[in-house]
Parts: C-alpha cells; sequence; structure tokens
C-alpha cells in the first residue's frame, strides 16, 4: 500500500489573523510614546517567541513561521532580512529559542514517543559556530538535553550560562489537561543534562535573575495566575531540599503569566491580564515595592501583547503584537490559502481561512465557511488561491460536501454549530451556475432546498455517496445524534430518512468513501457516559459490518477523533485527533479551543499512523484532493497573484481565562 498523497486543506484556529511582530522598547523610557517603540522583524508571516541573542541587545533569536513551519531565525544589524538559524530535519515545531555562549537552545517536536497520549516537545542545543558563517554549509550537531522518555517546555539560561531550567511535563503520560500544564520546574547544568533536579512542583515558564532565582508562573488555588519565585542554591550533588516550596511574589486580583526577569534582581516583566481590561499587557513588577508599571498599555492599549524577554543588562524591554492594520510594511493581508510544510513527501497541506472545506469533483474551487461569528454562509476559492466568491450570505452555515457527480451542487448544514440535538439545523442542497465563475460577479446567484423537514431537530454534517444520489447526514430527531440516509436531490420529502445507526450515543460527522462501500464517522458508543472521548467508526451503507478503528493502540479509551474523511483509494483515513498531546504551554498563545488538535493519516485497518501537524494549535475540518489534478503550489507562494482578506488582528485571549470569581 503506497504512502498518502494529495493535498489536504484544514483550518487551524485563529492562527490566520495573528499577523506576529516583535518589539522592543529601552526600559529606561517613560512607556507613552510610541516612537520608543522599535519593531525587531520585517512584517513577514509570524514571529514570535524571541530572546536577546548572545547578550547583544541589538539581535535577537526568534520563531517565524515564513517556510511553512515555525523555525528559528536571527536577525541582528546588518542583516538585510532575517536569517534561518536552524530547522531540525523532520521537526514541523520549534519553540523558545534562546542564544547564549555561541550555544543555541531550543525545543523541537520531531522525535517521536514511545505511546500516544505523549507530547513530542524536548529540549535540544547545537553549537552556533556552523549556523552564524555564512560560508559554512555544514550541519552542526543536535543534542537532545531532555531524557529520551520525558517532555520538556519553556526553557531558560541562567545569567551565566551554567544552569538550565525548563517546565518539564517528566516521562508521565499527558493527563488530558489543556489549560494550565501540569509541569514541574526542574533544573539541570548545561554541562550534565542528564543529572536534572526537581527544583519546584507545579510550575511553567521559568525565568532566571542571576544564577541564583527563579520565576515562574502558575494558576494559584485562588483561581489568579500569578508569579512564584524559587531561591536556588546551585547545589545539584545532593537531593536534599528539594523540591523547594515557592513564595508567591504576585498578588490575586489580576493574572500574571509568562514572567521575564531582570538580572539587576529588582523588577520582573509580566504579561496581565486585569478584570476591568480587556486585552493581554506587558507590565514591570517590582519585586520589592510590590507595585506595577504599566508598559505597553499606553503604546498600543488595544492590542494583546504577549511573552516578554529581556536583556542581559536589563536595558531593553522586548515582546511580540499584531503588528497593526495601518501598517507601512510587511504583509497586510490573510491569504485565501497559505502552503504548510508537510511531514509526507508526496502530500501537500494547505491552511485555509475558514472551516469545512470541500473540494469540487476535478478540485479546482474549494468551497467552506469563512466566518461563524458573522453568519458569512458558504463561499467558494480557487484551490490556486487565486479568487473568492459569495455563494450564501448573511446565514448560519457549517460543514459542506461537493456533490461528486455534479460540479454545480453542494450541500451544507444551515443553522447555529454545537447545539443540542433538538435545534433547529436543516440539511440544504445548494445549485448554482458554474458559468457565473467565469466572470466578474463576486456574488453568486444560488437555489437553496431543504432536504430535511423543520420538526426533525439538529440536522447537519452531509456527506455524498460516490455516485451523487444519497447523502448520509447525523440527527438529533430521536433526542440522541445518530446517522441517516436520504435522497440527495428530494430529501426525506420523497421518501422517509433511512435510520443507519442507533443508540443513546453521539454518532457525528460521516464520510461516505469514494469507493462506495463504508461510512466513517466519529462516536463516543464506546463510552455513552462521557460525551468528551470520540472513536473512529467504519459502517456499510445498508447498516451491517460496524466495527471499530483504533488509532491510538491499548490506549484507545482515551482518543478524541473527530472531521474523518478518506482518502481516494478508500484505504487511508483522515482526521483531527488528541494522539500527540499539547505541543507548547497553551497560556503563552492565543485562544485555542483544543490546543491538542492535531492532524493524522491511518490505514482502514488501524495500521500506519502518521502525523501531519504539530505546531502548538488546534488544527481540523480537514478536506482531501487525490487524482490528476494538482493545487498549484507554487502559484500559492506568489503573494500579487494569491487574493486574500484584510489582516486586521482578529484572535481572542484564551476563553477560559476567567476574571470572574
Amino acid at each position: 500500500m503506497n504512502d498518502p498523497k494529495g493535498t489536504v486543506v484544514f483550518s487551524t484556529v485563529g492562527r490566520p489573523h495573528y499577523g506576529f511582530d516583535l518589539f522592543s522598547l529601552p526600559l529606561h523610557s517613560s512607556f507613552n510614546n510610541l516612537a520608543s517603540e522599535h519593531r525587531l522583524s520585517d512584517g513577514i508571516s509570524v514571529n514570535f517567541n524571541a530572546q536577546f541573542a548572545n547578550d547583544d541587545p541589538h539581535s535577537v533569536v526568534f520563531i517565524s513561521e515564513r517556510t511553512g513551519l515555525p523555525a528559528i531565525y536571527l536577525t541582528r544589524p546588518g542583516l538585510p532580512t532575517p536569517k534561518l538559524l536552524h530547522s531540525e530535519p523532520g521537526s514541523l515545531f520549534h519553540d523558545r529559542p534562546i542564544l547564549k555562549n555561541d550555544i543555541l537552545y531550543f525545543i523541537s517536536a520531531h522525535q517521536h514517543p514511545n505511546r500516544p497520549f505523549k507530547s513530542w516537545s524536548a529540549l535540544y542545543s547545537t553549537t552556533t559556530t556552523l549556523l552564524l558563517d555564512e560560508d559554512q554549509n555544514q550541519n552542526p550537531k543536535t543534542t537532545r538535553l531532555t531524557p529520551s522518555d520525558a517532555v520538556d517546555y519553556s526553557p531558560a539560561i541562567s545569567l551565566s550560562g551554567q544552569f538550565v531550567a525548563v517546565a518539564s511535563y517528566g516521562s508521565r503520560p499527558w493527563d488530558g489537561e489543556f489549560h494550565h500544564l501540569n509541569t514541574d520546574i526542574v533544573v539541570f547544568r548545561a554541562s550534565q543534562p542528564s543529572k536534572r533536579v526537581l527544583v519546584c512542583q507545579r510550575g511553567g515558564w521559568p525565568t532566571w535573575s542571576g544564577d541564583a532565582v527563579i520565576y515562574f508562573h502558575r494558576q494559584d488555588d485562588d483561581g489568579w495566575w500569578s508569579i512564584f519565585r524559587v531561591d536556588f542554591s546551585q547545589d545539584l550533588e545532593s537531593s536534599s531540599g528539594y523540591p523547594i516550596t515557592p513564595t508567591r511574589v504576585t498578588p490575586s486580583g489580576l493574572h500574571c503569566f509568562t514572567p521575564a526577569a531582570l538580572h539587576d534582581g529588582k523588577q520582573i516583566a509580566v504579561a496581565t491580564r486585569r478584570p476591568e481590561k480587556n486585552f493581554r499587557h506587558i507590565e514591570l513588577f517590582d519585586v520589592e515595592s510590590k507595585t506595577f508599571r504599566p508598559v505597553t498599555e499606553t503604546l498600543n492599549p488595544n492590542f494583546h501583547h504577549y511573552n516578554p524577554f529581556v536583556s542581559t543588562n536589563s536595558q531593553f524591554l522586548g515582546y511580540h503584537r499584531f503588528r497593526g492594520e495601518s501598517t507601512q510594511w510587511g504583509e497586510t493581508t490573510i491569504p485565501y490559502l497559505e502552503p504548510v510544510s508537510s511531514p509526507i513527501k508526496q502530500l501537500q497541506m494547505l491552511r485555509i481561512h475558514g472551516s469545512f472545506p470541500t473540494f469540487s469533483p476535478n478540485g479546482d474551487l474549494i468551497a467552506f465557511n469563512h466566518d461563524f461569528d458573522a453568519n458569512a454562509g458558504i463561499k467558494i476559492v480557487k484551490s490556486d488561491g487565486s479568487k473568492r466568491w459569495n455563494l450564501i450570505k448573511d446565514r448560519a452555515a457549517f460543514y459542506n460536501a461537493w456533490s461528486p457527480t455534479e460540479k454545480h451542487v453542494i450541500f451544507t448544514s444551515l443553522g447555529p454549530i454545537f447545539q443540542s440535538a433538538k435545534t433547529t439545523v436543516q440539511i440544504a442542497r445548494i445549485e448554482f451556475n458554474p458559468s457565473d465563475l467565469d466572470g466578474d460577479k463576486e456574488e453568486i446567484p444560488c437555489n437553496v432546498k431543504i432536504l430535511t423537514k423543520e420538526d426533525t431537530g439538529n440536522n447537519a454534517f452531509p456527506s455524498c455517496s460516490p455516485d451523487g444520489k444519497s447523502l448520509v447526514f447525523r440527527s438529533g430527531r430521536t433526542g440522541h445524534k445518530n446517522l441517516y440516509i436520504i435522497d440527495a436531490v428530494n430529501g426525506e420529502f420523497n421518501g422517509d430518512a433511512r435510520r443507519l445507526t442507533e443508540g443513546q450515543c453521539i454518532d457525528t460527522m460521516p464520510s461516505w468513501s469514494p469507493k462506495g462501500d463504508l461510512i466513517a464517522f466519529s462516536s463516543n458508543r464506546h463510552n455513552l457516559d462521557d460525551v468528551a472521548v470520540f472513536g473512529i467508526y467504519v459502517i456499510k451503507p445498508d447498516g451491517s459490518g460496524l466495527r471499530r478503528v483504533y488509532a491510538a493502540g491499548d490506549d484507545v479509551e482515551r482518543e478524541r477523533i473527530n472531521h474523518v474523511c478518506f482518502s481516494k483509494d478508500g484505504e487511508w483515513l483522515l482526521f483531527t485527533a488528541n494522539l500527540g498531546g499539547v505541543t507548547a504551554e497553551p497560556v503563552s498563545l492565543p485562544n485555542q479551543f483544543q490546543p491538542y488538535g492535531d492532524l493524522y493519516v491511518v490505514r482502514l485497518d488501524g495500521s500506519g499512523l502518521r502525523r501531519l501537524t504539530w505546531n502548538g494549535y488546534e488544527n481540523g475540518t480537514p478536506a482531501w484532493l487525490e487524482g490528476d489534478e494538482v493545487v498549484d503550489m507554487g502559484r500559492l507562494r506568489l503573494e500579487n497573484e494569491v487574493g486574500g482578506d484584510k489582516l486586521k488582528g482578529r484572535f481572542e485571549e484564551p476563553l477560559w481565562i476567567s476574571c470572574d470569581f
């Protein structure tokens, strides 16, 4: 059986709107003059999670996604564009780079753990002598500093470079949490990474003040995220005295996260969320007077600011934020389609600015839902990203399925998403004239035909049979969400809906195999008491042969799998799942509803599991194109030929961060 091939198009929660760039301020400034804010990055793609490099306040190492994956870049005076410093072969994720004493420390996720439900994130180091030499083509050796069975996040290096602190998950499998990760603060010498000491329990995002004080964040028992401190003796030879009971530094009444300590021992830069404010801002906290000094709110009051970093000489403060709508430099549009790096050579990956994409029969068009908050209905975009049309406007719609036999027919769900079984949602057949796509029209006339009866509850997630004659969908008409089949032209108004599955379970998101022999879907029928666990099931269209496809080996009871679809030959399944845990600390990012959501493929017999995305975001709603038509990835990289929306920084703070206690 061949490896997966073709093109996968998918969505990522919030990511198209980020527009992150890096900025710095002199700490001696008054923070009330926007002119004092210095831009460090070039406005291309997203740029974030930086540190000043090698104690130089004018050089920065950071993460950028300009090549389709989060890789490590360096910018400094004299470089016309940021330099790709490192991208570990086989890794689609790099994070929190630190360049200290010509050694690059970074998080990567290229070594697979020995079981599912465990993050791939670990700390590595490499020397930068070769990386910084423009004439060298050699790849320096990378050393894993995290033990082979452990998971580490958010590294920090002490002032001298002797000590490393990480937020470590240890060797435990992921517990399923994704708000406050159950990590501990672990310290080791940079020269002896195998000799690790658990310095403090329950903590994340460590930062050093000198070589003897570590600050970190965690959510305290009163609900507020706060900064804590431990005094480190620098004695790693004896385990006595560890773990240390920390001291809470910042008060209750506001959230404080992602600290960056100044080495003068007097202040900490923190990101804050205050009850009366709608935005995350950077503030300086004086550890002696216990007072806050606002930094970014006076400069950009209506932007979120993330993950501060400070120079070794305590003279400069940096952070990342949305670059702004009115900027005269950098990217100012969100492309309709964006190429993303793939771990499989013959499988292309595209991120769409929207959700629930579906390909036209020959693959030249993609229908999708653009913006649920604005009831944006359904749009159609060329699969090379060059043009887009409105098919339905000002109407709530979600989850689309293009007829595999009719280029002018798209099926969708009309009504609110994520509602109860009894909420009215209807399956609709949408017909339009494909020739209308050849002119200058932006609004495409169409006819909407409802296929389900109004009193049948929540009918959604249609999928069309390969002959174009039937639809399978999920319906809540009995009070439980099961699968039904109807005629693709007249629906249940010319014959009853035939029930395909039964039970007091949630059967949802069906996908009809292109071979016509099977229907795959997600269900919790193996654990009716838990609405958060879903496995893959397949059933024949006549209702026989129901079986489960096991993707997670021995840990199948923890599977949360959704958005299943088939390859063209019907031998592979593409889906979204929680099998890889959490890749980065979620509190350091904008809102991700399910930051463990990543794309995978598996053979129909449950073998050959491959992970397609791992980047700290929630990825989902994939569609898979195979065949003679190939999406023109080269054209997608030519910005002047690809359409897009205005970049406005429309993303949210994590919705689970509450200020209402």
